[in-house]
């Protein structure tokens, strides 16, 4: 991930520019040097504000494919019911 920084005049004179680098990470605009807004895509921020996935929307996720995950098998076993 990359951190961009613009001043708000860069801003104003290329947005497609900031969009794109939003691609690729937060885009910082500062206003009189100091940062006063964060640009980011879409995506970034509903997976930043917590909005609830669907269990295949997370699985369908980008990259899941290169984690190696082997549950161990789970022996269950019934107890033994008193009723007495």
């Amino acid at each position: 991930m990359s951190i961009t920084t613009l001043s708000s005049r860069e801003l104003n004179h290329d947005v497609s520019r900031a969009k794109k680098a939003a691609n690729s990470g937060p885009v910082i605009i500062t206003d009189r040097g100091r940062p006063s807004h964060v640009l980011m895509t879409y995506d970034e921020f509903e997976r930043l504000s917590g909005k609830r996935r669907s269990l295949i929307d997370a699985l369908a996720m980008p990259g899941l494919s290169a984690i190696d995950f082997e549950p161990q098998r789970v022996d269950i076993k019934p107890r033994e019911v008193d009723l007495s």
